[in-house]
């Protein structure tokens, strides 16, 4: 290394230590209100239990004794699609709170088994190739069940609690 270079590194790091020891502060987001924060879960329990009607129809058409509706298909199809937007909505939720993070992981439980629910009573009502067991199966389907119910108690719960109307 030559005399010249070396004083030049010298200098340039001279130069860069005043910078090194400072750290800049940088503001994160913002964190939401709590109040917020169940305003937004809310809105999108509202939306997940509204269209849960639909696809308790669309499960329950498919469970119909006798041939099944093409329509039926369509519905499962649409109700599908539906919860998974919800549920994406759901976990873009920004959300700080223990006890509604947990209700977050709870209502996306339900969601998961709902569109579950959607998509095998579809394959039960347009299968392929039709035996007794799949037969007495699909005739079993009626709606969403109990899960749904839950979606329900769980948003009530949470509107009681936070002393919404």
């Amino acid at each position: 290394m030559s005399v010249s270079s070396a004083r030049t590194g010298v200098a340039l790091w001279r130069r860069a230590v005043p910078f090194l020891g400072r750290r800049r502060v940088r503001a994160g987001p913002a964190r939401p209100s709590r109040e917020a924060q169940v305003g937004a879960l809310l809105a999108v329990l509202e939306e997940a239990v509204a269209l849960q009607r639909s696809a308790d129809a669309a499960v329950a058409a498919c469970g119909e004794p006798g041939a099944v509706a093409g329509r039926a298909a369509r519905d499962c199809g649409v109700a599908g699609t539906a919860i998974l937007h919800v549920r994406a909505r759901l976990r873009e939720l920004t959300l700080t709170e223990p006890d509604l993070l947990e209700a977050r992981a709870y209502a996306g439980r339900l969601l998961d088994y709902g569109q579950w629910m959607v998509h095998q009573s579809a394959n039960l009502a347009f299968t392929v190739r039709r035996d007794a067991r799949t037969e007495a199966a699909r005739c079993q389907l009626n709606g969403l069940g109990r899960p749904a119910d839950d979606l329900r108690r769980l948003r009530d719960t949470l509107t009681a609690r936070e002393g919404r109307p």
